[in-house]
């Protein structure tokens, strides 16, 4: 985990792993169940934004190369063959039909055998092991010192499954990640440091916020390029981390001149490191980690990584088998530019795509949406290769009404789910969805949410690209509170309600006086007393949708709570009971409170608008009184 300057400076790094991948420790946690928690933690951009496209031109571009080089010496017999050509017939394996057509033709007997480095019989004795007889199949250095036998009997045993994963993931991403590496001039090999890191997991996040496959920590994610905000975190892009990494790994080689210590710098950071070494006169890490000064997580660190190379590419000789192993397919996909915030539910149906392929593609992306975007910047999204075409011609044909577009709403004091909900026009479903929450009863202060809202200026009861994310909210466990049981963003844990009371008698029922303190809401005085805030509100003949108290005023509360009252001039009028979601020979009923709406009242009762339009002969939904007993349930 690359440290920030800060962490390096004082040399207070410490980490997960430590404890948790120690050899012999056989309770290490997965790294990939590590996941980011914290909503808006890191909101500020970074300077200097990767160009991604750039990467993948530049791997594409290679993939052409190859294919000329293939071509070449496929059609002409008489070329010779380059190292380039060489790599090429590595890649397509054994058993590959191509492999073998090319070397007919390059007439080269030698090449007929397995031109991979030959396989190493099974390794029983890693003490007697000598591994200079492989260093030529690696481009950085390796050594068995003690800790990395260690390390390898560690992944043979106790983190064996974890190995096996890491492996199966790595043929995910060392087609992308070391080509990257090589570019930069690093040893491709590096790739292994990833490994160790996050075994490949775009997700893992540690205790120290450290994310992404290289796990970055924000500060010096930014110091090198990966951009942090309300919509992304390029940190969990392998593609763009990559490269940071690459730069961050050079300058670490440059400043302490061996990569043993740039692996240790890029775990602790490089002031501890070069302290280390005017400290001792000695560049050679083994000698250095017999000292003290370097944290015992950094003196394994080096261990580690050799060793997870030294298994990785040759798993057979460490005694594993190639059933043991699940590869995931490359990384491969296609690049289409959007010009703004865009569903990706939208995405992947206009791509005819799974929603889950392109989130898997985009891990940058925090939301169920693309960020901001304009023709002049458009975002770069990825899709799953050979869908862009069909991409581009179903976006077109998808009417304002199958679309959404976005707003951010910072929670301020007093806000509700509900309430932001209506405020614009969209469902708390959809909110609590793309803002990846199964659940809110309360919103937290200074929150920002994202909030869809229809393309259209068709309400939400009108179907569409609304509904379908309201449905697909409620498919995937979303959970919406009624708004009479939300907490108003800010209220104080528990009522604080502790005004004048006054109780006194009318007409046989109870009725209590409360004068407003100063922290009231009507919420925390329904709380008190056991009442329903829309109860509070008739009884008190408040109109608005968020009445404003005055400290000083009265509040009139009826404990007993059933029955609809209201208190005008000095006048106690008791309405018809109406108990909302009781049984009747009727089914259900709902006396609609001021400000519901249909909408609100089938969310309520997971029934549908044209349901209670058509039980209660409605014609026009803007019209229905305040009062009204609607029907629940079919005739």
């Amino acid at each position: 985990m690359p440290p920030s300057t800060a962490q390096a400076a004082t040399g207070n790094t410490v980490s997960a792993e430590e404890k948790s991948s120690t050899p012999g420790n056989s309770d290490a946690p997965e790294l990939d169940d590590k996941r980011a928690i914290a909503n808006g933690q890191d909101a500020e951009d970074a300077d200097g934004e990767p160009e991604a496209t750039r990467e993948v031109v530049e791997s594409e571009s290679a993939e052409m190369e190859e294919l000329r080089a293939l071509e070449g010496v496929t059609l002409d017999p008489a070329a010779r063959p380059s190292a380039e050509v060489m790599q090429s017939l590595r890649r397509l394996g054994l058993a590959n039909p191509l492999r073998m057509r090319m070397l007919d033709a390059l007439e080269e007997p030698t090449f007929r055998e397995d031109d991979t480095p030959e396989q190493l019989p099974l390794i029983t004795n890693l003490a007697a092991f000598d591994v200079g007889l492989i260093q030529d199949r690696y481009d950085i250095p390796v050594e068995m010192q003690p800790l990395v036998a260690q390390y390898i009997q560690f992944f043979q045993g106790p983190g064996r499954r974890w190995f096996r994963k890491w492996m199966s993931r790595s043929a995910r991403y060392l087609p992308v990640m070391q080509p990257i590496l090589e570019k930069h001039g690093l040893p491709r090999d590096t790739v292994y440091l990833a490994m160790i890191e996050s075994g490949f997991s775009a997700h893992a996040y540690s205790w120290a916020h450290a994310s992404g496959p290289w796990q970055f920590i924000s500060s010096t994610g930014k110091q090198y390029g990966l951009k942090q905000d309300f919509w992304v975190d390029e940190r969990r892009d392998p593609i763009k981390a990559t490269g940071a990494a690459a730069t961050y790994l050079k300058d670490l080689y440059r400043e302490l001149g061996h990569w043993y210590l740039a692996w240790a710098g890029y775990n602790t950071g490089s002031y501890r490191v070069r302290r280390m070494v005017e400290r001792h006169g000695t560049r050679d890490f083994w000698v250095l980690s017999e000292e003290k000064g370097l944290a015992k997580e950094t003196k394994h660190y080096v261990p580690k990584l050799i060793a997870a190379a030294l298994v990785a590419k040759n798993p057979s000789a460490f005694g594993f088998s190639e059933q043991e192993f699940d590869y995931e397919q490359p990384l491969e996909f296609d690049v289409v530019e959007l010009t703004d915030a865009t569903d990706l539910d939208v995405v992947a149906r206009a791509a005819g795509v799974n929603i889950q392929d392109v989130q898997d593609l985009n891990p940058e992306l925090k939301r169920w949406c693309t960020p901001p975007a304009s023709a002049k910047n458009p975002y770069k999204l990825r899709l799953p290769p050979g869908s862009s075409p069909r991409f581009v011609e179903g976006f077109k044909k998808l009417s304002p009404a199958e679309r959404l577009t976005f707003r951010v709403h910072t929670v301020k004091r007093g806000d509700t789910l509900s309430q932001i909900a209506e405020r614009y026009g969209t469902a708390s479903e959809a909110i609590l969805q793309m803002n990846r929450l199964k659940s809110a009863r309360t919103l937290k202060l200074g929150t920002d949410l994202v909030i869809p809202v229809p393309a259209s200026k068709a309400g939400p009861t009108s179907g569409g690209a609304l509904a379908s994310k309201v449905a697909q909210a409620r498919r995937s466990g979303v959970v919406v509170h009624r708004p009479e049981d939300e907490v108003p963003a800010g209220t104080p844990k528990g009522p604080v309600a502790a005004g004048p009371v006054k109780t006194e008698t009318l007409n046989g029922r109870k009725r209590v006086t409360y004068g407003v303190q100063s922290g009231d809401s009507l919420w925390v005085i329904a709380t008190k007393f056991n009442v329903s805030v829309d109860d509070l509100k008739k009884w008190n003949n408040l109109r608005r949708r968020n009445p404003t108290l005055q400290v000083g005023s009265l509040v009139y509360v009826w404990p007993e709570g059933t029955s609809q009252v209201q208190e005008r001039a000095g006048t106690v009028v008791v309405a018809k009971q109406v108990a909302a979601n009781v049984g009747t020979p009727g089914g259900k009923v709902h006396a609609l409170a001021e400000g519901e709406t249909l909408w609100s009242v089938a969310q309520r009762y997971g029934i549908t608008v044209e349901d209670i339009m058509r039980w209660n002969n409605i014609k026009d939904h803007r019209s229905i009184p305040t009062g009204k007993v609607l029907s629940l349930s079919a005739p």
